[in-house]
């Protein structure tokens, strides 16, 4: 137990300090993920909107897809991409492999059905009587579909932040495309097992404090728009 407080106590030590690794893994987590939830925001919404404006057969196949995909395995998906960037795959003269870039695209790969399922949801729990209605009172098909989507705000702001954290708590993707590189690929999850596994727990601790804080502001935003979204 002393050694658990001590640990701890080095942790705390380690945050308040701003130690140079510490915020090297923290910056790099934050930009990766955050790079990967905006790409996936806008492919995410775009396709939403054009199953929503869509009544036919690609429809029902690509509904259930997306709700198939959003429990992707990470591990799948680095494999795939590994084996697609890898020096022998098709993409590997773009030398991806092992950097940053590539592993935004894993986590924007893993974040994008979560953005869209839930946002193709959310915009057909909608009023269905608001889009004809705003067609009828002369609007246009493009102001009709910004009027739906400014009534499901809240509910699209959910979709976002759940897909922000499935992609910042994720490690088998990044770690299979990234290769956990010290110093510039390394971010807060595979910085975690790396140093539980040499029992090296202080690091660990530290980045799984910051780690476990914003998942907690994630899911108190997530609480406060679905709270709000009813309402209004």
């Amino acid at each position: 137990m002393e050694f658990l407080f001590q640990a701890f106590a080095r942790a705390i030590k380690i945050i308040l300090s701003l130690d140079r690794e510490f915020v090297s893994i923290v910056c790099l987590s934050l930009r990766v993920s955050g790079l990967a939830v905006l790409a996936a925001t806008i492919t995410g919404l775009g396709l939403s909107l054009c199953l929503y404006q869509s009544k036919g057969r690609i429809r029902r196949i690509i509904v259930p897809l997306l709700n198939t995909s959003m429990g992707l395995p990470p591990v799948v998906v680095g494999l795939f991409l590994y084996l697609l960037f890898s020096r022998t795959g098709p993409l590997g003269r773009l030398n991806l492999l092992y950097t940053p870039t590539l592993m935004v695209i894993a986590q924007w790969v893993l974040a994008t059905p979560i953005i869209a399922a839930l946002s193709c949801s959310a915009l057909e729990s909608s009023d269905p009587d608001l889009r004809l209605t705003a067609l009828g009172l002369g609007a246009t098909e493009f102001q009709a579909t910004l009027k739906v989507l400014k009534e499901s705000r809240y509910a699209l702001f959910s979709s976002i932040a759940a897909g922000l954290g499935r992609v910042i708590a994720e490690v088998g993707a990044v770690l299979i495309v990234g290769g956990n590189i010290a110093g510039y690929t390394r971010v807060m999850t595979t910085a975690i097992a790396l140093e539980a596994d040499r029992g090296d727990f202080v690091l660990a601790i530290a980045l799984g404090i910051i780690l476990l804080g914003i998942s907690l502001l994630i899911n108190v935003a997530l609480y406060t728009f679905q709270k709000r979204s009813p309402v209004d």
